[in-house]
C-alpha cells in the first residue's frame, strides 16, 4: 500500500512534501540461473519457472594465478593466505534450483535473505507483482511512477509486464526507472522482473572487499550479489525537482558571504515549458525568507540562484533558547556574524524547501532537504581548516558490514547506531572504506556531526573496460553524496588497488590523475585523496598506512623523512619515469594524515580451521593491553607534530578480521569511556601544538 509517511523512507535527505511511495522491500520470488538460460527462455515474459536444472558439466573454473598474485600483493605479507582458495564450477551431477522466496534487500549470501547460499551464482532473477501507487487525482495530473533502487550489484535489467523498461550497471549507486507507460494500460497488478549479473571473478569490476575466493580470508569478505539496498515505487510530478544524482547542487562552503550557492535541476520538463524555482530557508523553526523566483531558461533545465543564510538581529533573537543552549550565539565556533556553522561539535543545519512552479505560478513540486554551512581549507599547512580553525580528524575505518545482513544494514537505525558507537569512543568521523554507504548514513552524519571521507569500492585489475566502469560509478557516487556537509574528503582509490604497475605504467598514473581532476571538476570544495596509503600520483593530502607497533610508528611519525619513507614496500609518492613521467612529491602545504593504523586483535587463540583465520595485524593479550596499545599508537602519531589526523582500523570486527573496537555484533570489547579518554588526550596534544584549546 502506498503511503505518505516519511518514516523509513530510503532518502530522508530529499523528501517531497506530497510524498507517496511504497516500499518493495520484503519477499520476492528468486531463482539462480547458472547456465544463463533465462533470457533465451524468455523468463521476463513468461514468468520465472518453478525449477531450473543445471546440467552436469564443467561450466568454468577460476583462474588462480593472477588473482592470487594480486591478493598477496595487497595483504603485503601481513598473513598467509589460504592455499588453493579458488572456486571451481565443476558439477558432479545435475543440479536443480527451485524458485523460492528471498527477503529484499538482503543478498542471497546472507542469513537475513532467507536463502543463505554461499556458492558462486553469477546470474540471478527476482520477480514480484506491483501495482500503480498513484491516486486518481495524481493520475489526472499526469504524475509519473518511478521504480527506485538504492543499489544493485552489479548489472540489472528490468521488465514490467514482460516489457523492458531499463537497465543499470554499477553495484554501489542508485538508479531510477520511469515505469509509468508500462503500468498505464492495466488496472491489475503487473509482474516486475529483474535479472542481475554479478561476476564472481572479473577483477575489473568494482567490488571493494567482496572476495572471489571460495572462503573469505584476510581483509576480504563474503560477497554481496544482487539487490542490497532498498527498492521502492514513488509517485512524482511530471516536471519535478531533481536530487543530487540528477544535477541539483547545494554549495554551502561560502561562509564569508553567508550565501548558499545553489544549482537546482528539474527533470521531466516538456520542451518549451515555462517553469520557475525558489528556495526558502529556515533554522530552528525561524524563517529566513525566500529567494527570488528564478525562471529556467529555454535551453537548460537547471537554474542557479543564491540564498543568504545569515540571520539578522531580529531573527537571531527569535532562535529558541533550547537551540542556543547547545549553540550559543556568542560562540564563534557555532556562529559567524549571524551565520550558523556546521562542525562535529555543533552540527547546525539549515532547513531548505525547494519549490517548482509552472508558468501561472501554481506549485508543481516541493522538496524538503537540509544543508550545513562550513568551509574547508587544505592548503594552509599542517592541518585542514574547518571554518577557518585547525581540525584534528580522529577517524575510524568503517566498512559497514553486519553479521546477518552483510553490506546491508539490518535497519536504518543501525546506521545511526554505528555513528553513535563511534562518537561514544571519541571518534569525530570515519573513513567509509571500500563502500558507498546507504545514504541514510550520511543523513545521520549531517545531523549528529560526523566527518566522513567518501570512498569508492575499488576493482583489482586495470584495463580500458575498468576505466570506463570506474569513471561512471565514481561520478554517480560523488553526485549522490555531494550535498552532504558531513563529507569532507573524496578518496577514489585505496592502496593502488587495480593499479598494480604504478612504478612504470604511465597509463595507470594518468588514470589516477584523471580521477583527481574529474573529482575536482565536479567538486572543487573538498580535498581529494587520490590513492590512499601510498603511491600518490596527484593529491591534496599526504596520507600513509602503517600497521607497525607503537615504537616503530612513533619513530616513523617523528619526522617527515620517516612519514615519506616507503610503506609496505611502496613509495608514498611515485617517482619520475625518466623522460616519460614527472612523478609526484609531497607538498609542504598539504595536511599529513595516517589513514590506516592499529588493527589490533585481542581474540584469544582458538582451534579449528575457521577459527585459525581470525586475525589482526598485531595481537593484544586482553582489553587492558589493547587500550594501552591504542594509547601508545595514537600518541606516537600526534607527538611528532606532523600529523593532523588518523584513521584507526577499525570500528567493528568483520567475519574473520577481528581487529575492531566493537565485536561484529557491536558489543564493546573495552570500556568506551576509557577509549574516549585516550582519544581526547591524543587530540589535546595536537591542539596544544596549534596553540588552541581542545574543542
Amino acid at each position: 500500500m502506498a503511503t505518505n509517511a516519511v518514516q523509513d523512507y530510503p532518502r530522508p535527505d530529499f523528501v517531497r512534501a506530497q510524498l507517496r511511495w511504497q516500499s518493495l522491500n520484503g519477499p520476492w520470488d528468486f531463482l539462480f540461473d547458472d547456465e544463463d538460460s533465462g533470457l533465451a527462455e524468455r523468463w521476463q515474459q513468461n514468468g520465472l519457472p518453478q525449477q531450473v536444472v543445471v546440467k552436469a558439466s564443467t561450466i568454468r573454473a577460476a583462474a588462480a594465478s593472477e588473482a592470487e598474485s594480486i591478493t598477496q600483493k595487497i595483504v603485503a605479507g601481513t598473513q598467509s593466505m589460504i592455499e588453493n582458495n579458488f572456486t571451481s564450477f565443476t558439477k558432479s551431477g545435475d543440479k536443480a534450483y527451485e524458485k523460492r522466496p528471498i527477503q529484499v534487500p538482503f543478498v542471497f549470501q546472507s542469513p537475513a535473505s532467507g536463502i543463505n547460499e554461499r556458492g558462486v551464482h553469477e546470474v540471478m532473477w527476482y520477480e514480484r507483482n506491483i501495482a500503480d501507487v498513484r491516486t486518481a487525482e495524481e493520475k489526472q495530473k499526469g504524475n509519473k511512477v518511478l521504480l527506485r533502487f538504492g543499489a544493485v550489484d552489479y548489472e540489472a535489467k528490468v521488465w514490467v509486464g514482460g516489457h523492458f523498461v531499463g537497465a543499470h550497471r554499477g553495484g554501489h549507486v542508485p538508479f531510477d526507472i520511469d515505469i509509468s507507460d508500462a503500468l498505464a494500460n492495466s488496472s491489475e497488478p503487473q509482474r516486475l522482473t529483474i535479472r542481475v549479473y554479478d561476476s564472481a571473478f572479473d577483477l575489473t569490476q568494482p567490488r571493494g572487499k567482496q572476495y572471489w575466493g571460495a572462503k573469505p580470508e584476510s581483509i576480504f569478505y563474503t560477497p554481496s550479489g544482487g539487490i542490497w539496498q532498498s527498492v521502492w515505487l514513488e509517485s512524482v510530478p511530471t516536471a519535478r525537482l531533481s536530487d543530487g544524482s540528477n544535477g541539483t547542487l547545494l554549495r554551502s562552503n561560502d561562509i564569508e558571504s553567508g550565501d548558499l550557492h545553489a544549482r537546482i535541476a528539474v527533470s521531466g520538463r516538456k520542451a518549451g515549458e515555462t517553469c520557475s524555482v525558489e528556495i526558502e530557508a529556515a533554522i530552528a523553526g525561524v524563517s529566513l525568507g525566500k529567494s527570488q523566483k528564478t525562471d529556467l531558461s529555454k535551453e537548460s533545465s537547471q537554474v542557479s540562484l543564491d540564498v543568504s543564510l545569515r540571520l539578522n538581529k531580529e531573527q537571531q533573537a527569535s532562535i529558541p533558547a533550547s537551540f542556543t543552549q547547545h549553540a550559543p550565539l556568542g560562540d564563534e565556533r557555532c556562529w559567524r556574524d549571524g551565520l550558523a556553522l556546521w562542525s562535529p561539535e555543533h552540527p547546525l543545519l539549515y532547513d531548505l524547501t525547494l519549490r517548482l512552479f509552472d508558468a501561472s505560478g501554481s506549485l508543481l513540486d516541493e522538496v524538503q532537504t537540509t544543508t550545513g554551512m562550513r568551509s574547508l581549507n587544505w592548503t594552509s599547512g599542517k592541518a585542514m581548516l574547518l571554518n577557518g580553525r585547525p581540525q584534528f580528524q580522529a577517524l575510524n575505518l568503517d566498512q559497514g558490514y553486519w553479521p546477518e545482513t552483510f553490506m546491508t544494514p539490518p535497519t536504518q537505525d543501525s546506521l545511526k547506531a554505528d555513528i553513535e558507537f563511534a562518537k561514544k569512543m571519541g571518534f569525530n568521523g570515519c573513513r567509509k572504506h571500500q563502500k558507498v554507504e546507504d545514504p541514510v548514513f550520511l543523513y545521520w552524519a549531517d545531523k549528529l556531526g560526523y566527518l566522513v571521507w567518501g570512498e569508492m569500492a575499488n576493482a583489482y585489475q586495470f584495463s580500458d573496460e575498468y576505466v570506463e566502469r570506474f569513471n561512471q560509478e565514481w561520478t554517480e557516487a560523488l553526485k549522490r553524496d555531494i550535498n552532504h556537509p558531513s563529507i569532507v574528503t573524496w578518496t577514489p582509490v585505496n592502496e593502488s588497488w587495480a593499479y598494480t604497475s604504478l612504478k612504470d605504467n604511465v597509463a595507470q598514473r594518468n588514470h589516477i590523475r584523471a580521477l583527481y581532476y574529474l573529482t575536482k571538476t565536479l567538486d572543487p570544495t573538498r580535498p581529494v585523496n587520490d590513492n590512499c596509503g601510498w603511491e600518490h600520483v596527484c593529491t591534496d593530502l599526504t596520507t600513509f598506512h602503517d600497521y607497525s607497533d607503537s615504537a616503530e610508528l612513533t619513530a616513523t611519525c617523528a619526522a617527515m623523512a620517516g612519514i615519506l619513507s616507503p610503506k609496505a614496500g611502496r613509495p608514498v609518492f611515485v617517482a619520475p619515469i625518466l623522460g616519460v613521467d614527472l612523478g609526484a612529491q609531497a607538498q609542504d602545504s598539504a595536511p599529513v594524515i595516517c589513514t590506516e593504523f592499529g588493527g589490533v586483535n585481542i581474540a584469544p587463540p582458538k582451534k579449528g580451521d575457521s577459527d585459525e583465520r581470525d586475525w589482526g595485524y598485531t595481537t593484544a593479550s586482553d582489553p587492558e593491553d589493547l587500550l594501552k596499545r591504542i594509547e601508545l599508537l595514537m600518541h606516537g602519531i600526534v607527538n611528532g607534530g606532523h600529523c593532523s589526523g588518523f584513521v584507526y582500523t577499525q570500528l567493528a570486527d568483520i567475519e574473520q578480521e577481528v581487529n575492531g573496537l566493537y565485536s561484529f555484533d557491536r558489543k564493546e570489547k573495552l570500556d568506551a569511556s576509557k577509549v574516549k579518554a585516550v582519544m581526547d588526550a591524543a587530540q589535546r596534544v595536537f591542539y596544544q601544538q596549534q596553540g588552541l584549546e581542545f574543542p
